[in-house]
């Protein structure tokens, strides 16, 4: 396989040994290369620019520039017609931010310390277009958002207890649309969906695409948010 066709993978963190750890891994694979690494998130931003990457797995936590700004400003550049796609790297502790680098447009997480496997399997679910979020934090994910005192850093939900903020956006859907939203962030996939509303597999498909155009949403990940902060899971 060419360089040109392989996926190119930037690593952000500030630990070497990690950066390293995560770099044997990747160029074990003849579809991926790692063509560089950063120890915080102004050198990520840089070789962003610089390398036009496909993908940055990102560190949260890091001196200078933190892995959450940094998302924000990578996630806005685009090469060769592709928007760079970031994959947060996290531990429990960090459930709020992640969210926050949701919110700047990252296209799902893992822990640091998922299986090599899962996380090959993860580079090329994003590097498709699609989100990606670690089984094993969704529920403590779901908890905080749960939360009566749940916000995100620097959103708009930083308001008064007694405030409910509602998305415009949610009066756009139809009540169907309403309906897979809900299953979406429940955490079933297009089959499951059909199988429960009893419609067809390209009909949930056909859903999808209309909620996340009319929410402004780039992925499922970011779908779940929405319908968490409009209370339309309990």
């Amino acid at each position: 396989m060419s360089d040109d066709s392989r996926i190119r993978i930037v690593i952000a963190d500030d630990q070497e040994l990690v950066r390293a750890g995560f770099t044997m891994v990747i160029n074990s694979q003849p579809d991926m290369q790692v063509v560089g690494q950063a120890s915080n998130g102004d050198e990520a931003i840089r070789l962003a620019e610089q390398l036009t990457p496909d993908i940055v797995l990102m560190d949260v936590r890091m001196p200078g520039m933190d892995g959450i700004t940094a998302t924000e400003h990578i996630t806005r550049m685009a090469t060769r017609g592709r928007p760079i796609r970031v994959i947060i790297l996290t531990t429990f502790d960090l459930d709020e931010y992640v969210m926050a680098a949701i919110h700047a447009g990252a296209s799902g997480f893992l822990l640091k310390d998922t299986e090599p496997e899962t996380l090959l399997r993860s580079i090329r679910t994003v590097y498709q277009g699609n989100a990606i979020i670690a089984p094993t934090a969704t529920k403590r994910l779901i908890e905080k958002m749960l939360e009566p005192d749940f916000h995100l850093p620097g959103s708009e939900a930083e308001q008064t207890a007694q405030e409910v903020y509602t998305d415009p956006e949610l009066e756009s859907l139809t009540e169907r649309e309403r309906e897979v939203l809900v299953e979406i962030a429940h955490g079933l996939s297009n089959q499951e969906i059909a199988d429960k509303l009893f419609i067809s597999l390209p009909t949930v498909k056909t859903h999808v695409a209309h909620i996340l155009q009319k929410i402004n949403a780039r992925d499922r990940v970011q779908a779940v948010v929405f319908a968490y902060e409009n209370h339309l899971v309990q």
